[in-house]
This record gives C-alpha cells, structure tokens and sequence, in this order.
C-alpha cells in the first residue's frame, strides 16, 4: 500500500496477501513492486524464511529429544515425541505395504513441518507484517506500508506445488525401482483396460495412456491445491477478522480454536496421501 494511499478493506486485503519478493532486474537486485514484471525468477523471500526456519525448529526440537531421551522416566518433551513418532509409524505400518527405510521419516518430517508451517496462521495477522514495516523503516527507510509479509508459508502456492511436486518425483522414482522402466511403461499404456486380444489391447493403448497420465499428474495438483486452498481460506478468514483494528482479539479466539482442527487435518491428510501414493507407486501390480 502506497504512502497517502487511503486504507480500506479491500487494500487492507490486498497488502496483507502480497508475498515479500525478491528479483534481478537488469542486473541489478530488486524487490516487491519492481519485480512484477520480472518473470518466473522470482523469489517469495518470506515464503522460504519462514520455512526453512520451522525446519531447522523441527530438526533441532526433535534432535534435542533424541539427545536426551532416557529409558527411565520420560520427560515431558520424550513423551510428546514418542506420541507423534508412534502415531506417524502406526499410519505407516498400516498404509504403506512395501519396503522402505524412507517413508516413515518423511511421513513423519511432512505432518510436522507442514503442521508447523500450518500453525503460523494462529498469529494474529497483523502482528508480524507491523514489525517488519518498523524493522523496514528504522533499518531501511522503507515507508511501513511498502513492507509486504506472508507469514503462513502454506498459503502460497508456490510452496504448496513445491512440496507436492517432491512426493511426485518420488512417485516416479519408486515406480521405476520397484516395477522397472519397462514395468512403469506397461502401467500407462496397459491400464486400466486390458486384454488378452492383442490386436485389441493395441488399440487401447493411447485410451490407457490418456486416462493414467491424467491420474499420475492429477495426485501432485490435487495435494497442492488441497493444501494450499484450505489454509488460504482461514488466512483470508484471519485478515477480514484484523481489519477491526485492536478489536480482532475476541474475534480471532473462537477462529483460532476452529482452526487448530483445520491445521492439523490439512497436515495429516497431506502426510496420509502421500504414504498412500507411494504405497500404490511400489505396488507391483502390472
């Protein structure tokens, strides 16, 4: 928002959706409004702070537990630890019937990083973005409302296709490890019509490679999407609850407390689905 610019709800909105950018324009580094027109080079500098920070807390919380986990009485940290570790296992053990050393720890690093990326939400949102314009202006002499900040890293887009676009890959990867070139290629192209009449079974084939392409990429789209929209609505929920002023406290509670549920849903089911992909990648079904 512009300096002199007159506040309403529709700019109050639009400030607190805009993502902190960062560019190359003309050699040179550039930020926020001058990298509209930049291209697909451009980095949402809060979107990768804020993650890669709730990593390394995720790292760093539970190397900590490992570090002082005791076979005597648990403390309190080992025991919420221990929880999540034998609630994550548990799914595992039960949805993925292949072989892997990697799916529990990546199911495990997925529910609580995107949980905690997911948790950001509950800050109020004006909180944050405020500091950032007083950092912007006494470090910078940057006018507080030319300081963009997304502080939920799930509510862009980018990352939510990130993300989404890793377990894709790995889709990929293990049904070529487990099933062979040759195998994954028989999937697209003999699937889900099959027959023993050759001739027949021919014909069928760009009708199989059309409709299991379609499923392939559909998975990666639906996770992202799913992820991304569900966070992006109580993010919109959130904002329209701050544009009150002071008043958003008592109303942004009760939201909070709904939205807790929604957090660790969006988490799991992004966890699940993602076993449950690699599950039917390692199947050796063809």
């Amino acid at each position: 928002m512009a300096a002199g610019e007159e506040l309403t709800l529709s700019s109050h909105i639009q400030h607190h959706l805009v993502n902190a950018k960062m560019c190359s324009v003309d050699g040179s580094i550039a930020f926020n409004k001058a990298c509209d027109q930049a291209g697909f080079w451009t980095w949402h500098i809060d979107t990768l702070a804020y993650s890669i920070i709730l990593g390394v807390l995720f790292l760093w919380i539970f190397r900590s537990a490992a570090k002082k986990a005791t076979t005597g009485v648990p403390g309190k940290l080992q025991c919420f630890i221990e929880m999540i570790v034998g609630f994550v296992a548990d799914n595992v053990k039960d949805t993925y019937h292949g072989k892997s050393k990697l799916i529990a720890p990546l199911a495990l690093t997925i529910f609580v990083w995107v949980f905690l990326m997911n948790l950001m939400d509950l800050i109020p949102v004006d909180f944050l973005p405020a500091l950032a314009g007083l950092v912007g202006e006494q470090a910078m002499g940057v006018e507080p409302g030319n300081v963009y900040m997304k502080f939920v890293p799930t509510t862009d887009i980018n990352l939510a296709a990130g993300l989404a676009l890793g377990v894709f890959i790995l889709m990929i990867g293990y049904s070529i490890r487990i099933k062979g070139v040759l195998g994954f290629i028989k999937e697209l192209t003999l699937h889900p019509f099959n027959t023993k009449n050759v001739p027949l079974q021919i014909a069928l084939i760009p009708f199989n490679f059309l409709l299991e392409t379609i499923a392939l990429f559909a998975k990666p789209f639906s996770l992202a999407l799913r992820l991304f929209g569900n966070l992006y609505a109580g993010e919109m929920i959130f904002i329209l609850i701050g544009a009150v002023g002071l008043a958003q406290l008592p109303l942004h509670f009760p939201w909070a407390v709904f939205h807790i549920l929604v957090i660790t849903l969006q988490a799991f089911v992004f966890m699940m689905l993602t076993i449950v992909y690699l599950s039917m990648a390692s199947s050796d079904n063809h």
